[in-house]
């Protein structure tokens, strides 16, 4: 090998490194932010005596925002450029994130958070494709598992931070303390330019909307529907299992919140290491393998814990099912990645995947009425259906791209 091709090499492999980096911690400030606002909000009600509606509207505005932000900045990306409007994003949620710790009511906080939001949602789409981009075929799922891995280090982050940091800065202090993850993301970014192929479709004339790509003809309509239910499934089965855990270990066996959290934190861990463990698997079987792996993974986990009432059992199979149900975060980025072309590959990503998450907020809701009229038990076991439902979309509208470049 030449000295000129080894440059080249050493050249190309510190950007896929830099932009996996700023990937992954861009996603990181998104698990990190949700976490510390749910954690501050009965500190925040207090002193700007909201209501206990207007406490859980900061919340359901900030996802409204990232919904938003996500089919808003996707879209721009595919038109200017990945590290272009990450740029905007990481300065959008930075500004009114800070503005947040100076917020003197409801509204104007309200405000700041949905702004705010906006900037969080154009994160995992964006830092998806541009991953896709950077890094070589053999090892796209690994490394867009990697991202993935990005929300579960915010939320463990945030899980050490909070307890000793809170009682000291208070809420305010906590907005400022979260600006730091995207000064991280931005420092990391600055340095990078476009990814190659990005360049070279973009030189070229556009004659489509983005999104219009999606559903362009009937093949590619029905990925985009067969991937809307996978997102959907994903975030639905996540959050209504996250947000009721503590509540469910609470009140049928007893555990004080220090051991709610402790069996929660292990269930995290476990979808940690089922993000982590898709992307290899991925790259060495294929997508569909394994995505059909972890769909019945899921479908029998959520079954099997809801039965179990032994607290060592509880404790594993909190983490098997956590590397079930959010494990297969860790194989969207590649898969999109590989069905949609450059022109439309960061809209395909945020739409999709946002869409899906405007669907999965619906998951707790849905989860604690099935809990109030019979059990939280049998909440978790009906969402077995769901992954069912998964397996036959998968099945009848997912193709399988390993190794295909991108286009």
């Amino acid at each position: 090998m030449s000295s000129v091709t080894a440059a080249a090499d050493a050249n190309t492999d510190s950007y896929a490194k830099k932009a996996l980096i700023g990937s992954a911690v861009g996603y990181a400030m998104d698990g990190f932010d949700l976490l510390i606002l749910g954690f501050m909000l009965s500190a925040i009600a207090a002193e700007l005596h909201l209501t206990k509606a207007q406490a859980g509207s900061l919340v359901t505005w900030t996802l409204v925002g990232a919904v938003a932000g996500g089919l808003l900045f996707g879209m721009l990306s595919d038109y200017y450029g990945r590290i272009r409007v990450l740029t905007w994003t990481i300065l959008l949620f930075a500004v009114f994130t800070g503005a947040c710790a100076f917020a003197q009511g409801y509204w104007d906080l309200l405000i700041y958070r949905t702004i705010a939001g906006l900037g969080l949602g154009g994160e995992f789409g964006i830092g998806m494709a541009l991953v896709a981009e950077a890094w070589p075929v053999a090892k796209r799922a690994r490394v867009s598992s990697y991202v993935g891995l990005g929300w579960q280090a915010g939320v463990l982050l945030a899980a050490v931070v909070i307890p000793f940091l809170l009682p000291i800065i208070g809420w305010r202090g906590m907005f400022l303390v979260g600006i730091l993850p995207a000064l991280a993301a931005f420092a990391v970014r600055y340095t990078l330019g476009e990814p190659p192929i990005f360049v070279e479709r973009n030189a070229s004339a556009r004659k489509s909307v983005p999104i219009s790509l999606l559903v362009k003809d009937w093949p590619t309509t029905k990925i985009s529907i067969g991937m809307f239910i996978l997102c959907s499934v994903q975030n639905f089965g996540y959050y209504g299992v996250m947000i009721w855990l503590p509540s469910y270990l609470s009140s049928r066996f007893g555990y004080t919140l220090t051991r709610s959290a402790v069996w929660t934190g292990v269930t995290i861990l476990g979808m940690a290491f089922g993000i982590w463990l898709f992307g290899q698997l991925a790259d060495k079987f294929g997508r569909r393998p394994i995505f059909f792996l972890y769909q019945a993974g899921a479908a029998i986990s959520v079954v099997a814990y809801s039965q179990l009432t032994d607290p060592t059992h509880l404790l594993i199979g909190g983490a098997i099912m956590g590397l079930f149900v959010n494990g297969m975060l860790g194989g969207y980025g590649a898969l999109m990645s590989e069905l949609y072309p450059t022109e439309a590959r960061a809209t395909a990503q945020n739409v999709l995947f946002n869409l899906g998450r405007a669907v999965g907020g619906f998951g707790p809701l849905v989860v604690g009425l099935l809990a109030s009229e019979y059990s939280f038990a049998v909440a978790i076991g009906l969402l077995s259906i769901l992954y069912v439902i998964d397996i036959i979309a998968t099945a009848l509208c997912i193709p399988e791209r390993k190794g295909a470049p991108l286009t």
